[in-house]
Order: C-alpha cells, then structure tokens, then sequence
C-alpha cells in the first residue's frame, strides 16, 4: 500500500512520541483504528478516543489495515491525534482494488476527515457510559465508476453518535466492553462508491454495535456488525460484520485479525474474508 509523504511524516512524529505513552489510560482503552479512521474497533468507530493521552495530555494513533475477499481488496493507512481525553482529529486514505471487474478503473479511492468530540461519562470510572459525537468528511477521488452506477455526489458529510462502557467482570469474572452507535449517512460502500443514488438519495440512521470479552488486558474477543444504506438500484448493498482478535502486548502497538462478512459488494456476494489492522499509539 502506497502511503503519502505526509502520512509518513506525521507517522514518525507520532513515532518519536511513544515514549509518552507509560502514564495515562489503561492498557486497551484507546481501542484500535476503525477503517474511517477514528478509534474504535474495525468496522467502526467507538466512543474512545485515540492514543492513552489522559486529561492535559496528548495522544495517538497511526495505522495500517487491509481486507482480502475473494474478488477485492481494500487498503486503508491513516492517523489520529486527541487531546485532553477530549477532542479527536482524524484522517484515513482508501484504497479499493476492483481490478477483477474489468472496468475503467482498477481501483476506487477515497480521503476522510474526521472529528470526535467526548460528551459526557467516562468508559469506565462515571456512571455514565462514554458518550462522543463524531463528523466525517469523505472524498471520493475516483467518481467515473460511481457516477456511472447512479450516485449522486462525490463528498459529502456523515455524523454519528457513539456509546461505549466496560463492565468490569461482567462475563463470567471477564471485562466486558460494549458499544452501540447511531450513524447518520448515505455513503455507498463507505462513500467508494459516492454518496446518494437513484434509488434513495437522503441520509438514513444506521444501527451499529460491537460486543468484546477482555480475556486479560491485552487479549480481546469480539463481534461487530454495521448496517449500510441501499442507494443503488445496480447491486445490492449488505450490512457488515466481523468477529475479532485484538492483541495488545503494550500502549504502543496493537493488532486486530478478524474474520469479516461483507455480502455482496458491486454485483459480487459472498465477499467474506480476512482484516488484519497494525497500530501504533501513543
């Protein structure tokens, strides 16, 4: 996967920082880097934030995440930094290999800006779960495909809000974590494929979730499962979900295995397969 210079750049800065990392929040309260970027699991974002920077303090994330199917691949590189266990800046480059379609073009592509902002509670110590509102701004850098198959615009802006709390030794003497979001979007195969169609072409909310038993602090046992809009009249669009592993021997590298059930993706079903996401945070 080809990452910019600029990628690479804030990825040695985050890099130089890990020392950072010893204080603040517990050993996988970070979370790992969600395929759009922000933190959270792999399909989707939580309401934690990146990094283990705590209140006054800095944190972060850089990533790199792919998923095999058996007729595409999606590369996804990108980085987050947050402050104060607060506020949380985000971005994330998309690569998607359609090459086996035998179209135009051999790949689809797509640049997201994010922002998370912590509302209210806390994942573990408040009454309250962790409660963050999240914006992203995605680009798509490719149209010629998607503008072909009925989708109304090339960018456009997503919202969703995320509740997150661990119960602590709530599974049988385990940790257990739990998220519930609310998206608000009309992305196509995350915005791939544009945003809008012929079909229907207004956000919808979106239900999604995600369920983990924490084995010991660094082993982790989960299922997530994300709802998708249906804005193309030319293929069906299936909801996602994955069942995970996420392994976290330290506050500075994390990695998640996980078998992923995508569906039908442009005109081709059973697009199930392997994720694998590295994680570097500070």
């Amino acid at each position: 996967m080809r990452v910019s210079p600029i990628l690479a750049l804030m990825g040695a800065t985050l890099a130089s920082s890990f020392a950072m990392a010893e204080a603040g929040r517990l050993l996988a309260t970070g979370g790992a880097s969600s395929i759009d970027g922000a933190a959270g699991g792999g399909l989707l974002p939580w309401a934690v934030l990146a990094g283990y920077g705590d209140e006054g303090e800095w944190g972060g994330a850089v990533f790199a995440t792919r998923v095999e199917t058996p007729d595409y691949r999606l590369d996804v590189g990108g980085l987050a930094a947050s402050y104060d266990n607060r506020v949380e800046v985000s971005y994330a480059r998309q690569r998607f290999d359609i090459a086996s379609l035998k179209l135009p073009d051999s790949s689809l592509s797509q640049d997201i800006l994010g922002l998370k902002v912590r509302l209210f509670g806390d994942l573990i110590y408040d009454r309250l779960p962790q409660v963050s509102l999240g914006l992203a701004h995605k680009r798509q850098r490719d149209f010629l495909i998607p503008s072909l198959v009925g989708a109304g615009r090339r960018e456009d802006t997503e919202g969703y809000l995320a509740a997150s709390r661990l119960f602590l030794g709530a599974a049988f003497g385990y940790n257990l974590l739990v998220n519930g979001n609310l998206r608000y979007s009309r992305a196509n195969e995350l915005g791939l494929l544009g945003f809008g169609g012929d079909r229907r072409d207004r956000r919808s909310v979106l239900k999604e979730g995600s369920v983990a038993v924490l084995f010991n602090p660094r082993w982790a046992v989960g299922v997530e499962y994300r709802e998708k809009p249906d804005n193309l009249s030319f293929a069906g669009e299936s909801d996602w979900a994955d069942l995970f592993v996420g392994y976290f021997p330290n506050k500075h590298v994390s990695v998640v295995l996980a078998y992923a059930r995508l569906g039908e993706i442009v005109t081709q079903e059973d697009q199930n397969g392997v994720y694998l996401s590295l994680q570097g945070s500070y």
